[in-house]
């Protein structure tokens, strides 16, 4: 019998920093080690129905599954065309994001689910699905352990600290913090790692993720991630 485990929610400091990246690799390693996975990209802006590497595309193939219509709409109900915040593009668009029924769709998959659950968010922790929610809040609704991922950009500290405090003042427990390296970035990997270690949780795990070559695959070159499932 597959053992349950407690579902993680996958956020970031910003939009571009890698949560597709972490999601994908943890599906990828976890059927690798013949455990069984399913991951939400419940909100997505910025959609393209005929990318086949959309974050949603992506995650399909990472957990096994041929993307198509029916399918990324399984996983991703909320999708706005426009790349900008999904309340800035629901008043585009229509369909705005209704926070209970976003819960409610998170919590009957999470009745379904089994071996690992996992939802990747939408931008930052602080960015608004609606003109009276954040994505901090559906996480709080849902109170999974947290995946935060930030970059190595100048400016990144300030951005992962104020994240952390968020997510402290909201009784989120971090699961572990995935420092992703940035493009072109005039601060080291290991520097930045080295400094958000002085200020996170005895009890949360700092993981070092080099940049990767053009075009390759997180879970072809990143390190094992799966752990941070256990």
């Amino acid at each position: 019998m597959t053992q349950r485990k407690a579902p993680l929610f996958i956020t970031s400091t910003g939009t571009g920093i890698g949560k597709t990246a972490t999601t994908t690799a943890l599906c990828w390693q976890l059927r690798a080690d013949h455990q069984q996975v399913a991951a939400l990209k419940p909100v997505i802006s910025g959609f393209d129905p005929q990318d086949e590497s959309s974050d949603s595309a992506l995650i399909l193939k990472s957990c096994g599954i041929t993307p198509s219509p029916e399918a990324i709409h399984t996983i991703s109900p909320w999708r706005y065309h426009a790349p900008l915040s999904p309340n800035l593009a629901a008043d585009r668009e229509g369909g705005p994001v209704d926070l209970a029924t976003l819960v409610d769709f998170c919590r009957d998959y999470e009745a379904l689910a089994q071996g690992q659950m996992l939802i990747e968010g939408v931008g930052g922790i602080m960015v608004p699905l609606n003109n009276h929610h954040m994505v901090a809040d559906w996480m709080q609704a849902l109170n999974w352990p947290v995946i935060l991922v930030c970059g190595t950009y100048l400016g990144a500290l300030s951005h992962t600290l104020s994240a952390l405090e968020v997510l402290r003042h909201r009784a989120l427990r971090v699961k572990a913090l995935v420092v992703s390296e940035s493009e072109n970035s005039p601060v080291s990997l290991y520097d930045t790692a080295a400094t958000l270690e002085q200020f996170v949780q005895f009890t949360t795990p700092v993981v070092k993720i080099p940049r990767l070559p053009a075009m390759a695959q997180p879970w072809e070159h990143w390190p094992p991630l799966s752990w941070i499932c256990d």
